[in-house]
């Protein structure tokens, strides 16, 4: 069993960081496994070293250890473009340059539900071709085509083990085409893998049995399976926990300093304090 946790150095780990770190290191000690510490850091424009520096740091607070070194997705930029070579070669992408203003105004009506990347794109550059592919440009899967290159996609499934969704979760199409859609691939501001070509080839390098993450992600993983069929990548498990949430019900940020993990330090808290405040004793 191989489990990791995943943080970008954009902020100061909070309680809900704390959680699921725990959790994947409790998971892979338990079953007598291995742990692993990845750093997704190819947000150029948020990342800061202190942060980096702060994951680490907080991390060996709380007891919890990990072989290195540690991989840093800005260490691998040339693999994941290796990855979208592989389906650009497919015809299974193109390049696109909206703006976020642009693809609001060109759909006809606000989405609710929207998925893994917010609203479904609307597909306005879908016929670019790659050869048309500028600097500042995203690269987007052009999912009419991947569903078809899949054939029927339904055969596709993942073992979900979390609470709320356990058991054999399929694929649908239909789905995945009004509420995933057009998902970009590499990001037009840093030009360089977005999270969910990044999450499941580095999934794959590193070996990883089991994805143990937050239930906020669990929508994302149909995406990642089908990414997984199409590159060849083998399917790990999946564990969707619970969120930490505040007294309100609302989901913890990075921006909530209030309940950073270096903050309850500082104020003389322990590691096994942090296990009761997230449940975990």
């Amino acid at each position: 069993m191989r489990t990791r946790f995943a943080p970008s150095p954009t902020g100061y780990l909070h309680l809900g960081h704390a959680y699921s770190a725990m959790l994947a290191h409790d998971m892979a000690d338990a079953a007598g496994g291995e742990f692993l510490l990845r750093i997704e850091d190819t947000d150029r424009a948020r990342v800061r070293p202190e942060y980096e520096a702060a994951i680490h740091e907080d991390l060996r607070w709380l007891g919890l250890d990990w072989p290195e070194p540690v991989l840093r997705q800005s260490d691998h930029l040339d693999r994941y473009e290796a990855m979208l070579d592989r389906l650009a070669a497919m015809d299974l992408c193109y390049p696109c340059r909206c703006t976020r203003g642009d693809i609001r105004a060109a759909l006809s009506a606000p989405q609710e539900g929207a998925g893994p990347d917010g609203p479904v794109y609307p597909g306005t550059c879908r016929a670019r071709p790659m050869a048309e592919r500028a600097p500042g440009d995203a690269i987007r899967l052009d999912m009419t085509r991947a569903l078809a290159r899949t054939g029927d996609v339904t055969r596709l499934t993942f073992r979900e083990t979390g609470p709320q969704h356990a058991g054999l979760q399929r694929l649908d199409p239909d789905r995945l085409l009004s509420e995933v859609g057009d998902v970009v691939l590499a990001r037009r501001d840093i030009g360089a893998a977005a999270y969910h070509l990044a999450v499941v080839t580095d999934d794959a390098l590193q070996g990883i049995t089991h994805v143990i993450r937050g239930t906020d992600l669990f929508e994302a993983t149909f995406l990642h399976r089908l990414l997984q069929a199409l590159l060849g990548l083998p399917t790990p498990l999946y564990h969707h926990h619970r969120l930490i949430r505040d007294e309100h019900g609302k989901r913890l940020a990075k921006r909530d300093d209030a309940r950073a993990i270096r903050t309850y330090r500082d104020a003389g808290a322990t590691p096994d304090d942090i296990r009761r405040m997230v449940g975990l004793v």
